[in-house]
């Protein structure tokens, strides 16, 4: 009986988890039609980027053919070299100084104990909801004062302070086990040497996104380039091309300065898009 009576039960459980997986073609569908209209304002720009000055073009017309002469006359405008060197600059020296700074302040908020060091944290975390236009006119005067403006040191220093950075780095050091720590301290390693030896090596991962999303921040960063650069030896990309504007009026030559102004985040995005995979996968294990 018992044989018999349970037969049923299988086939019936058997049916239920068969018959009721759903069909995954509508979620595909609608990344599909998120994912076009995400990439469509960028080729857009890039096709614009590429037609003939003067001839109609998308959303209108497709061009009859494609140039790069627009993209060359932005290459060649004066001042463009020296923009791109500042925004690497500004972008560069802040991704190594903030992941140096942020990685360091991130293993003594997470594996440290010193008085007040959960009060610190949180005073500084509250930073991140006060906004920088509200913070804009003080850090200039105070930037002002110390004779920093139209200079390299007050264009980077003020943004090094990255309340976010700290926040993602202590998080993630949370999750790495204790022992590391205590077995490298029993063996006689200096907290520079445990800093360097095991919270380096082991936060790859999230140093690599989180240098991805610095670099795309300074790079793409306008208003306080703009208020702090007053000439070209300090002035970056994105406010040197807003120039093109007050000379150029053609939409294809501004949509080429824009396409130009977003290689360099491709090429970053690309170089450690594999990192960023690691990182994401990498959440929730201990």
């Amino acid at each position: 009986m018992t044989l018999t009576a349970s037969r049923p039960l299988v086939r019936a459980a058997g049916a239920a988890g068969t018959g009721r997986r759903r069909p995954r073609w509508p979620l595909a569908a609608l990344l599909a039609v998120l994912s076009v209209l995400t990439v469509s304002p960028f080729v857009v720009m890039v096709v614009v980027a590429l037609s003939p000055a003067g001839r109609p073009t998308v959303p209108g017309s497709w061009p009859a053919s494609l140039t790069f002469d627009n993209v060359a006359r932005v290459l060649s405008s004066s001042g463009f070299v020296g923009w791109t060197v500042n925004s690497l600059v500004y972008s560069v020296v802040s991704v190594v100084v903030i992941l140096l700074t942020a990685s360091m302040a991130g293993y003594a908020f997470a594996k440290k104990r010193f008085p007040g060091r959960d009060a610190m944290f949180w005073t500084f975390l509250a930073t991140m909801m006060v906004p920088f236009q509200a913070t804009l006119i003080p850090t200039f005067v105070l930037v002002n004062d110390l004779g920093g403006v139209d200079t390299f040191w007050g264009l980077i220093v003020p943004t090094l302070a990255n309340s976010q950075a700290v926040f993602l780095m202590r998080q993630f050091i949370l999750g790495l086990p204790d022992e590391l720590f205590d077995a490298a301290r029993v063996d006689g390693a200096s907290e520079l040497r445990v800093y360097w030896t095991i919270v380096v090596p082991l936060t790859r991962p999230i140093l690599a996104t989180l240098g991805v999303f610095v670099f795309l921040w300074h790079w793409n960063d306008f208003l306080w380039p703009l208020v702090i650069g007053q000439s070209d030896t300090t002035r970056t990309l994105t406010v040197g091309l807003t120039t093109l504007r007050t000379e150029e009026t053609q939409l294809s030559v501004l949509m080429a300065s824009a396409t130009v102004s977003v290689v360099p985040c491709l090429v970053v995005f690309f170089l450690l898009q594999r990192y960023l995979v690691n990182s994401i996968a990498m959440t929730g294990l201990k």
